[in-house]
């Protein structure tokens, strides 16, 4: 549990001194929403779960988020774990970048997203599925996946709209293992979600309405090139509840459920994310 105590630690502190940033409560799909130009958001998130004939684990990814341009977001993450009755283990990086061509809200408003991942197989963060994952890779011992590497190029094609307060995303996902001779592999993401109220309240509280939206979401893979399909993948769905704390930090939670035997029955799902505007010219008017 160390590795995963010092990644909430570092996130926490990280976060001493920041401005909340509004956003949807997903974990797993995205939406159009990108960062603000030269705003830093730090995020720390979790997953916790206890697979059917496996050791229970604890996932943890710290994110770095920069909106490097109106139309440019880039992140970086960090990922360990942590399993009972094994051991506790550093995972590895990815590295995101979201690309928006069209600036001007649409209808539907498409967002390119392409990640480069360098992981080992013992990774838990479950940020996608994809393929044929399924909760046998979660039974792995530490020792045996920890000792491969996986270096994958992700691509994501992600449209969003905003309705009447609701927003509605969905995401088609690719990826390919750039060592191995492998075939393409494919996932999705769905999500619903909306702020309790559009209207905000006369007098400034913690706990109104307006600071709290929530929705659901569903995920889960899509097989291959090699047999596209619902065959051997799987699929979660959950609510979702996000709590944007006044000048403060936004907090949201999930449970996912898994819907076939080749998922967990249940994932819990957290983070914590704060965001710093303009934290580059933060630093410079320091340097003056």
């Amino acid at each position: 549990m160390k590795l995963i105590s010092v990644l909430g630690l570092f996130a926490w502190l990280s976060l001493a001194t920041s401005v909340a940033g509004q956003e949807w409560p997903y974990f797993v799909t995205y939406s159009h929403a990108l960062e603000e130009p030269g705003n830093l958001e730090v995020e720390f998130r979790g997953v916790q779960a206890s697979p059917k004939y496996g050791n229970d684990f604890s996932s943890a990814t710290i994110e770095f988020e920069y909106g490097a341009t109106a139309w440019w977001t880039t992140e970086v993450y960090l990922s360990g774990q942590h399993t009972s009755n094994d051991s506790t283990v550093f995972n590895g990086y990815r590295w995101e970048n979201r690309f928006r061509p069209l600036l001007r809200e649409h209808f539907i408003n498409p967002v390119l997203y392409v990640e480069y991942e360098n992981l080992n197989k013992a990774d838990r963060s479950l940020l996608e599925v994809v393929g044929h994952d399924s909760i046998s890779d979660l039974r792995l011992p530490n020792a045996e996946s920890r000792s491969v590497t996986e270096r994958e190029l992700e691509l994501k094609l992600i449209l969003s709209s905003n309705v009447r307060g609701w927003n509605i995303s969905e995401n088609f996902i690719s990826a390919k293992n750039l060592i191995e001779p492998e075939p393409w592999e494919f996932g999705y993401a769905f999500g619903v979600s909306r702020p309790l109220t559009l209207v905000a309240g006369s007098r400034d509280c913690v706990f109104c309405r307006e600071n709290f939206s929530a929705g659901a979401e569903i995920y889960g893979g899509l097989g291959g090139l090699d047999g596209f399909g619902l065959k051997a993948t799987s699929h979660y769905a959950g609510p979702t509840v996000a709590f944007n704390i006044p000048r403060g930090p936004t907090v949201s939670f999930s449970p996912s459920f898994g819907l076939n035997a080749n998922s967990v029955g249940a994932l819990y799902r957290f983070k914590v994310s704060y965001e710093f505007q303009q934290i580059f010219s933060h630093f410079h008017r320091r340097a003056k």
